[in-house]
């Protein structure tokens, strides 16, 4: 079903003054019915009954508002842009998620303090649908990599309503729907990459190994998380403007084990830097001795020095100097 736009003149003050002045108008001659002609009373009271059925048809919008209408059942059409509108007064609004609130911390809920009409003391949600920008902060996931550690991740999409009459016809709810299609797109994605770079990964389908992960390519992972999302709502008539990765984490229960992995990555090549570093020191050390013709040392004597040498350069602590006050031999 595609939105049929109606273009109706925003007639609604007319028609609102148009019903006064009748309303005026029975009421005098209601008055002078009772005094004269008893039948022009009943006529008058009788169309003062019937008089109120065109104010239904009243309708008021807001900048960046649409109301979908619905005749005897059929879909009549939709009404955009401000202004005080008079359309069929036998339409009816109709939006199946006039009462469910995307809220800012990620949760599908029935809406709270949503102002609207009030019949009997029971607050009605307003039947009309926003076109402005939203944004749906989908609640923290705990999903598996492709590696299967358990990441918790949580995504940002910015989104709006485009075709209104497939958001109210084409789905149940179109906000459940969406945030539906958040959560089985989060995890379609995240399951294809590792939390860090790994080898041997495939995280394009292109059958080559590369270095995607979770962590160093957050943007075209979001990109991707954004692609998937808009696929499986463009039946909902909603357009995905945007998705961006506003948590990332390992889950609690091995946040511990990967932090000492990386601990432990991070002291490995710490010390293979440092060993580099003290192994062209030392070498350095050697070829100056024997350039400058400082001492002449043996086979023995040079494997004493780069051991004495190595492990002044790679220890933890500070050496403590021995004195020789002897021979060197």
């Amino acid at each position: 079903m595609r939105e049929i736009e109606l273009r109706t003149a925003k007639s609604g003050m007319v028609v609102l003054i148009g019903i006064i002045l009748l309303y005026v108008l029975l009421a005098i001659g209601f008055i002078i019915g009772i005094a004269r002609f008893p039948l022009l009373t009943v006529l008058c009271a009788f169309l003062m009954g019937l008089a109120w059925i065109p104010l239904c048809g009243l309708k008021v919008l807001k900048p960046q508002e649409a109301l979908v209408l619905t005749l005897f059942g059929q879909y009549y059409g939709t009404i955009k842009g401000e202004g005080f509108y008079y359309v069929n007064p036998f339409c009816v609004a109709v939006n199946p998620a006039a009462r469910t609130h995307l809220s800012q911390s990620g949760d599908v809920k029935k809406a709270e303090g949503i102002t609207g009409a009030t019949v009997n003391g029971v607050e009605l949600a307003s039947k009309k649908i926003s076109l402005k920008v939203m944004t749906l902060n989908n609640a923290r996931q705990k999903i598996n990599d492709v590696l299967g550690n358990p990441v918790e991740i949580g995504i940002a999409v910015t989104w709006r309503v485009t075709d209104t009459a497939k958001a109210v016809f084409n789905v149940d709810n179109y906000k459940e729907y969406l945030s539906l299609m958040c959560d089985t797109a989060l995890r379609n994605i995240v399951r294809l990459y590792p939390y860090d770079v790994a080898p041997n990964i495939d995280t394009t389908g292109d059958g080559m190994a590369d270095d995607g992960s979770l962590r160093g390519s957050s943007t075209v992972v979001a990109d991707r998380i954004r692609q998937e999302i808009q696929a499986s709502v463009d039946d909902a008539g909603i357009e995905i403007i945007d998705a961006k990765i506003t948590y990332l984490a390992y889950a609690p229960e091995i946040a511990a084990v990967m932090l000492q992995r990386q601990q432990a990555s991070a002291i490995i090549d710490a010390r293979k830097m440092i060993v580099d570093g003290a192994v062209g020191m030392v070498e350095m050390a050697l070829d100056r001795l024997k350039d400058n013709e400082v001492v002449d040392l043996d086979d023995e004597r040079k494997a004493a020095m780069v051991s004495n040498l190595l492990v002044v350069l790679c220890g933890n602590h500070d050496a403590q100097p021995v004195v020789n006050s002897g021979s060197l031999y």
